[in-house]
């Protein structure tokens, strides 16, 4: 009998409990890290399960999240129950103006593109409005074949190739050498 009873798991009160107790009996000003409260906790309670640290992080975070614990400065207290409360990142929301009761609000038109009639006669192409042209790049215009144009009397007569000319090299001239 003796056996089974040591043997027997812990009843430990729930992690958030045990971390508001800690806040509050350690009543620190500027509140309490983690280490002070697991401190607590340990000498508190006595045995403790094996992952102990990483259920009292989980815990905090999970009480931190949900507004029971405020994080300031690595530290986690109580929240001032006069202290405004915690706004979001970001720009607020703009203020909605009231709508009298009874009212039901409609967006002033659907979003996106309208759907197709599709009772509508299938049109040629549709000029947009106010210019008069179509949409898009125009369509290259078919040239008809014919000779190409004489050259002209001052280029064929001036015996220049056509592009650019290339480039002079210098010439090299001998130099002696007198010893």
């Amino acid at each position: 009998m003796a056996t089974e009873e040591v043997n027997k798991p812990l009843s430990l009160p729930p992690y958030p409990e045990m971390i508001m107790k800690a806040v509050e009996a350690l009543n620190e000003p500027n509140g309490s890290n983690k280490s002070a409260i697991a401190s607590y906790i340990e000498s508190t309670y006595g045995e403790i399960p094996a992952g102990h640290t990483v259920l009292l992080t989980h815990h905090l975070h999970k009480m931190k999240e949900s507004g029971e614990l405020v994080f300031l400065k690595n530290n986690y207290m109580k929240p001032d129950p006069n202290a405004p409360p915690k706004r979001g990142r970001g720009r607020p929301p703009k203020p909605k103006a009231p709508v009298p009761s009874g009212t039901t609000v409609s967006s002033p038109r659907p979003r996106g593109r309208p759907p197709k009639d599709p009772n509508a006669p299938p049109s040629a192409k549709v000029v947009p409005s106010g210019s008069g042209r179509p949409r898009g790049r125009p369509k290259k215009i078919a040239r008809t074949v014919s000779p190409p144009p004489p050259v002209s009397a001052a280029l064929a007569n001036s015996g220049r190739p056509r592009g650019r000319p290339p480039k002079v090299k210098p010439q090299l001239t001998e130099v002696s050498v007198e010893s």
